[in-house]
């Protein structure tokens, strides 16, 4: 096998299969014929000398890598994983490999992997949850929107806004304040009236996402002329632990609610188990609603109402409209509420919360 120093070139290669440098380079870029037979001999001399493709080589000749990049704030995170399982199908219906990419929820670090694969020349870069709403982060990712289009790439938004009109990008959105507007008006239609929304913006931070479903909370209460609390609007990370904690901390101050709507399943989840150990019944004492329909909030005890997203189809969505630029370039796919177990009318008037601890 080859060393670093000793590693094959195209010149190589086409020694040992007995063609020219460019029949090699044509089979390696594949955007041009070559007789069967050429081809196996030169796929089975790439094979024996271990010829590795030199990306960078491969970018300055303006040839794609035949990839995708995925990028995400974490890959533990239920929907994501979803939503990453559809890009990867399509990915490999298409022919590409799919990079997954995150970012920790770090703006910063999200413009550096998008300006890295501009330059590995990715055929898509798919960015996938809410968005910053800050101007210069805006600012710099429309820049590289145009800088991937100038090199034949794609900035792919999926799951949230577009940046602009005049900037060149994939736009695959789903129903976002219309899922928030139809869960919480599910919430009002059954009588209650004094319902948390756990999962707004924290200080600092803008986020699309949390923005336009505290949207629809908000438009809801209006539509059904029912005054919300501000006090009821939590700012929350949307993991279980930032349920659980936030919900603990309602509890101790003593606020009155009769139901909870979290921006995430996984936040609901963590206020499940807080009620639990307040021993609050759900939905006996509080009803409780998520957003997502991840796989097991059908399973959790009771199970729990909330709103499915289409998660594998805004994947799928994403990397076919990139690659297939003929077809319209911003959609917005459905939500709809599943109704479990976990929210009915409420009692006569809102209990007193208060930790057991």
């Amino acid at each position: 096998m080859n060393t670093d120093d000793e590693r094959a070139t195209v010149r190589d290669v086409a020694a040992r299969a007995g063609v020219s440098a460019t029949t090699v380079s044509r089979v390696i870029k594949g955007d041009y014929p070559v007789a069967h037979g050429t081809r196996t001999r030169v796929l089975r001399a790439m094979r024996e000398l271990d010829y590795v493709l030199n990306v960078h080589a491969r970018a300055l000749s303006g040839a794609s890598t035949k990839m995708v990049a995925f990028v995400l704030d974490d890959v533990t995170g239920p929907s994501f994983s979803y939503v990453a399982r559809g890009v990867e199908q399509q990915a490999a219906a298409e022919g590409r490999l799919c990079m997954v990419c995150t970012t920790h929820g770090d703006p910063g670090r999200e413009l550096a992997v998008v300006e890295a694969m501009r330059e590995q020349r990715a055929d898509a870069v798919i960015l996938v949850g809410g968005g910053s709403l800050d101007d210069a982060y805006r600012e710099r990712m429309s820049h590289f929107a145009h800088a991937l289009d100038r090199a034949g790439s794609r900035l792919v938004l999926c799951g949230r806004p577009p940046l602009g009109d005049d900037v060149p990008s994939t736009v695959v959105e789903y129903d976002n304040e219309g899922g928030a507007y139809a869960m919480t008006s599910h919430l009002l239609s059954q009588g209650h009236r004094h319902v948390v929304l756990m999962g707004a913006d924290q200080p600092g931070q803008a986020s699309t996402t949390k923005l336009d479903r505290v949207r629809g909370f908000v438009r809801a209460h209006e539509s059904f002329e029912v005054p919300y609390d501000p006090d009821l609007i939590v700012p929350c990370g949307l993991g279980r632990a930032d349920g659980y904690d936030n919900m603990r901390r309602l509890i101790a101050r003593g606020a009155r609610f009769t139901a909870v709507f979290a921006a995430t399943d996984m936040v609901a989840i963590g206020v499940l188990a807080a009620l639990r150990e307040a021993g609050i019944k759900v939905p006996d004492d509080v009803s409780l609603a998520g957003y997502d329909d991840i796989p097991f909030a059908a399973d959790v005890q009771p199970g729990l109402t909330t709103v499915h997203i289409p998660t594998e189809e805004l994947g799928r969505t994403a990397v076919r409209l990139a690659l297939n630029r003929q077809e319209r370039q911003h959609v917005v796919l459905g939500t709809h509420i599943v109704v479990r177990n976990s929210v009915r009318p409420p009692t006569r008037r809102p209990p007193a919360t208060r930790s057991r601890s």
